[in-house]
């Protein structure tokens, strides 16, 4: 079990939830004011995603990042800031031309990808280890492009969180610590639950958890429903925590969350297991992240 554990709280994500939540942020100041809310709440980082301001859609728009990182590092929070790099992966085949995207697809190269981070270097950002189906399209990540963009957030000096959603990702994370591409202790995110990536069930976890380095620190999540039970799985199996609207809408059935509110919701689990939520400077140390005030 782990007694001191990290809260990352994913405030937007890229899902089409605005239109299902209307608390969703969607603005720069809305985004950044959502993960000032959850550090308060006791989150000790923050995953950012950008989303187009006048249609809700997600972007990739350097701007939007910056201004977003700006402004929590204005606020009056210490909150580590974690950007995605995960940027267009997206590919849905046409209908009338399998070889080409139809809609919804949305591609990037691992520079495109890289460019937020590259300019605002925040203390983490997203390396998404493997190509898999998600949903009804596929997200393309292929191991050249990997071995590339680990490079590149290798030079630029930020930790990468090692996304993944199926063991075979995990095997090629592997591969990249091996290969010199990550420095000092990796950092995983289980991802779980979503279609069709690793179920969010014990039995995943474990598995999933049993394959990672023995220096390895690492998070789970679950989406919907399952976001709170994976929170509490993850402390048991000595690991730290995800929440926030980008993987559950809800606090409770039929009841719309705030990311403060999920952020409380899992402190209070941690809690009663007999655990602590750490703060950002703790997460700093735990994690050896570089501090960017310095």
């Amino acid at each position: 079990m782990n007694r001191d554990v990290i809260i990352s709280c994913a405030v937007t994500g890229a899902g089409d939830t605005p239109g299902k939540h209307p608390g969703v942020p969607v603005t720069p100041a809305a985004i950044a004011k959502a993960a000032v809310e959850a550090a308060r709440a006791g989150a000790a980082i923050a995953h950012i995603h950008v989303r187009d301001p006048d249609t809700g859609a997600p972007s990739h728009d350097p701007a939007l990042y910056r201004e977003v990182v700006e402004r929590v590092r204005a606020a009056d929070t210490d909150v580590v800031l974690n950007i995605t790099a995960g940027g267009g992966g997206d590919w849905v085949p046409s209908a009338e031309d399998p070889s080409r995207g139809g809609p919804g697809t949305s591609l990037q190269t691992p520079a495109e990808r890289h460019a937020p981070v590259a300019e605002l270097r925040p203390e983490i950002c997203t390396l998404d280890c493997g190509t898999y189906n998600a949903g009804d399209a596929v997200y393309l990540s292929t191991a050249p492009w990997l071995r590339e963009q680990a490079g590149l957030i290798q030079a630029s000096g930020v930790k990468p969180e090692l996304e993944c959603f199926d063991l075979g990702q995990v095997r090629f994370a592997r591969q990249l610590v091996s290969e010199g591409l990550i420095d000092g202790d990796p950092l995983f995110q289980l991802c779980l639950g979503i279609p069709w990536g690793a179920e969010a069930d014990p039995e995943t976890m474990l598995a999933m958890r049993n394959k990672l380095p023995a220096n390895a620190s690492w998070t789970a999540f679950g989406i919907g429903r399952m976001q709170m039970p994976m929170a509490a799985q993850s402390v048991l199996l000595g690991g730290h925590v995800r929440v926030g609207l980008e993987d559950n809408l809800y606090l409770d059935k039929g009841v719309f969350a705030s990311n403060a509110q999920l952020v409380e919701r899992a402190a209070g689990i941690i809690t009663r297991l007999g655990a602590r939520a750490v703060t950002p400077m703790d997460a700093r140390r735990m994690l050896g992240l570089r501090n960017p005030h310095e």
